[in-house]
């Protein structure tokens, strides 16, 4: 099902408004060097729940830094009310995911470029025949 013009924009604004507030809680906890971004927020048709989906870079501090994110969304909540308390009655519950769509291009691309090639590694290919 499509969604709404009120989930869209709803979606839009929490996107924006998370950014901000992920970005600053992480610089002022001392990560240095990693991006967060926010690449979807969908909203359900009654508004009650947003899933966030997050990408983080680097990859390897995703699944530990997604777990922090998901332990702090009552403040973060919190935060996002404060900022869009002119712009909407009730703010949605947030559900927190991680975005691996990047990885999975990734391994996309380099399968394209060869660096993957099954008929040059035969050993890859006794690997997809079992799974």
């Amino acid at each position: 099902m499509e969604e709404s013009q009120r989930q869209k924009k709803i979606g839009s604004v929490l996107q924006r408004d998370l950014v901000d507030v992920l970005q600053k809680a992480a610089t002022q906890g001392g990560m240095k060097g990693i991006l967060i971004s926010v690449s979807k927020v969908k909203v359900t048709v009654d508004l009650s729940v947003a899933k966030v989906y997050l990408s983080i870079f680097p990859n390897d501090k995703g699944k530990e830094l997604i777990e922090g994110i998901k332990s702090n969304a009552p403040l973060i909540k919190h935060e996002l009310a404060q900022r869009t308390k002119h712009q909407l009655r009730r703010m949605p519950a947030l559900q927190f995911y991680l975005d691996d769509s990047l990885e999975y291009i990734d391994k996309i691309d380099q399968s394209l470029k060869g660096e993957d090639n099954p008929i040059k590694k035969v050993d890859l290919l006794d690997k997809r025949k079992k799974s």
